[in-house]
């Protein structure tokens, strides 16, 4: 069951701010201002977003469902929702796929990049109306989708069940605040627009801090390393293994790290030829940063 869903949420703030007055004043008024004082903001603002909802089959027939949460890349950014269609889940719902879980689709404004406050709206939407099993909530994402979900999980680590962030990156002093979270990596070796040391620092960041996390490389893929992935049911078996859990559990009994063919040519993404696992650039032959798609 495909649905397209516009969400408007109003979301509340309270944060202190400073103000600031003049210093020096006459000892003697009655009106005296002090140099600054405390006080609150206290304002609404509405959250609106256009996401693709698919319910599975038998939808009406179980309690809860896990729900999967997919971010697109930058390429769909805007307004016309069918762009979401063009890569992972939502292209393969359209070509008649059938998932075991809710799954949810958001598109990010034009020229914007996803908010964690605005997706947890979204989340918060979706448990309110949707049969979700609150401890199986899955996010994944690609290239611009792939840093929304490692902010996402950032943002909010002890919500979700388990996150596969793909072609993305992020700041690595995020890691310290999921490292109980499982967390499967992809990425192209020869990814020209984000350099596969953005996924590598994040996994050995999460390591550091005793994180469970495993990384899957494509030595031959550039960009799109989201294909292959999407077409891959050992991910979505994964997904399900996993639960919202305080107690850190292994991932597929201790391997963190694989290496496998590269993904086929999908659209404007073409692998480029250049070197297998044992031909690896250095980490500083790669610009510092990568700019998602």
């Amino acid at each position: 069951m495909k649905r397209t869903v516009l969400l408007s949420v109003t979301l509340s703030l309270l944060i202190p701010c400073t103000v600031f007055a003049q210093v020096e004043t006459p000892s003697n008024s009655q009106d005296t201002p002090t140099a600054q004082k405390p006080c609150d903001l206290d304002r609404n603002f509405k959250v609106t977003m256009k996401y693709l909802l698919f319910l599975p089959e038998n939808y009406d027939q179980q309690d809860s469902w896990p729900l999967l949460l997919f971010l697109h890349g930058a390429g769909e950014r805007g307004t016309d929702l069918q762009l979401v269609k063009k890569h992972g889940p939502p292209k393969l719902i359209e070509a008649g796929k059938q998932f075991p879980f809710i799954v949810v689709s958001p598109q990010c404004p034009k020229d914007q990049w996803w908010q964690p406050v605005k997706l947890t709206a979204l989340l918060d939407e979706i448990v309110e109306k949707y049969k979700v099993d609150q401890d199986r909530i899955y996010v994944t994402g690609l290239s611009m989708g792939g840093f929304g979900t490692w902010s996402l999980a950032a943002y909010t680590p002890h919500r979700l069940a388990a996150i596969a962030p793909i072609c993305g990156g992020g700041e690595t002093h995020w890691t310290e605040r999921f490292p109980h979270l499982p967390t499967w990596v992809f990425h192209g070796v020869i990814d020209k627009v984000v350099p596969v040391e953005r996924s590598e620092e994040m996994v050995e960041s999460l390591k550091k801090h005793g994180g469970n996390v495993k990384l899957t490389t494509y030595p031959e893929a550039g960009h799109d390393s989201w294909t292959e992935t999407y077409d891959n049911p050992k991910l979505y078996k994964w997904l399900l293994k996993q639960k919202r859990s305080p107690r850190r559990t292994q991932i597929d009994e201790g391997i963190d790290h694989e290496i496998l063919p590269a993904p086929a040519a999908d659209g404007c993404c073409q692998p480029l030829p250049g070197r297998g696992a044992t031909d690896r650039k250095k980490p500083g032959d790669h610009p510092p940063t990568g700019r998602p798609r």
